[in-house]
């Protein structure tokens, strides 16, 4: 189903309930054959070729080992295949991970990021959301205390990256931290703390008011004075410039910011969330997958980021059910985002996807990870992974409940 990503192929007009029941047979397929192929190890963040190596040794840690941010969209997806189909052999395969993210609690495995929300709300949130697991709701808990360490008074931010004490990283923050807070919205919601939801909402403010920019754009990262509270500067780590419009980020924030004001009531973060959609939409190119930075238009020669399209899908889905649900909105607004959403799935699925489930070990081609780095340009990732399968499942079951 694939093709070269660059063609003006026209904006597709929707998703076909055929097509969707394809591609998520053909994701549960991929799924299958990758967890019998590693076990109870973890592939890489990215392919190579369109297959993932086994993620490699580093930092004492062996190889397969469970470190870095993105291992637990590997058991997320489990647990949605589980979810959908009802086989033991993905809900055993997530419990396998969600014993394993405990151990890596309990031993403080490379916890110094921000990313514990992403990497505990699909490892251990959703075993128990989904099975009431008790373990798994202790370690998830025992993550959203953990998370609470990184924030910083008085700048109201939690601390994205690096040990606290380390001058580079203190104040910093990023556009995808929007994505982390569920893990304290939900843990507020299991112990009734008003510190949990008192983060989130001090957080998620000062990334609207400081990471979204006047035209609609985001940054990647912000910085603030972390003695004083002080918001100092913004720039990016993955983006094209400082100033540029970095396509993930900008889909981090029309999901993040809607998820956030479904959790606080906050007003201001559905806007935000609705000025995010509104640029990214509107600076797509005509397939309706965007560049890897926004800065670049039709007739670049510059790399698409699926996983950018992928994330922005489960957004506009996200943002489009906020609506529906105030009877105050304007109705016309959530279908034209549902509509949306729609067309840039079907793009996916038509142009982005391997030709058939053992031609490639990702279910989602061409993403891009790091160019300025060229770590990861052109190849399936695990979060392009997951967001597709998650942005499928919410086209063809739209009662179905995220994890986050």
């Amino acid at each position: 189903m694939t093709s070269l990503p660059g063609t003006d192929l026209g904006a597709p007009a929707g998703t076909a309930p055929a097509a969707l029941e394809a591609a998520i047979a053909d994701a549960l397929s991929t799924l299958r054959r990758n967890i019998e192929t590693f076990g109870q190890t973890y592939p890489d963040d990215t392919t190579r070729d369109d297959r993932y190596p086994i993620r490699p040794a580093a930092g004492g840690f062996p190889a397969g080992a469970n470190r870095g941010w993105t291992t637990s969209f590997w058991p997320g997806m489990m647990w949605i295949a589980w979810e959908i189909t009802g086989d033991t052999f993905f809900r055993d395969a997530g419990l396998a991970h969600a014993a394993d993210f405990a151990r890596r609690l309990r031993d403080e495995d490379d916890l110094d990021t921000h990313d514990l929300g992403f990497l505990y709300s699909l490892a251990s949130v959703a075993p128990y959301r989904l099975l009431g697991d008790e373990a798994a709701r202790e370690t998830a808990l025992a993550a959203a205390d953990h998370l609470m360490r990184r924030f910083l008074e008085p700048a109201g931010i939690i601390q994205a990256w690096g040990d606290l004490s380390d001058p580079a990283q203190r104040g910093r923050t990023i556009v995808d931290s929007l994505m982390n807070m569920p893990l304290l919205t939900w843990a507020g919601e299991q112990t009734g703390e008003e510190r949990f939801a008192d983060a989130v909402r001090r957080h998620t403010t000062q990334l609207r008011t400081h990471i979204l920019r006047d035209d609609d754009t985001t940054f990647h990262t912000f910085y603030w004075d972390p003695e004083t509270g002080e918001p100092l500067r913004g720039a990016t780590e993955q983006g094209a410039f400082d100033d540029s419009c970095w396509a993930r980020g900008q889909a981090w924030g029309i999901y993040g910011f809607a998820m956030n004001h479904r959790a606080t009531g906050d007003p201001a973060l559905l806007d935000a969330s609705r000025r995010c959609a509104e640029r990214f939409l509107s600076h797509l190119p005509s397939d309706r997958v965007p560049f890897w930075d926004m800065v670049y238009t039709d007739g670049a020669d510059a790399p698409r980021d699926s996983s950018s399209a992928a994330i922005a899908v489960s957004g506009l889905f996200e943002l489009a059910g906020v609506l529906e649900d105030d009877p105050d909105a304007d109705p016309d607004a959530a279908a034209r985002y549902r509509t949306a959403a729609h067309e840039i799935l079907a793009s996916l699925i038509e142009n982005y996807t391997p030709e058939s489930p053992e031609a490639a070990d990702a279910v989602l081609l061409h993403s891009v990870y790091d160019l300025p780095k060229s770590v990861g340009v052109d190849e399936g990732t695990l979060w392009g992974d997951y967001f597709y399968l998650e942005a499928l499942v919410r086209a063809a079951r739209p009662d179905w409940k995220p994890y986050w």
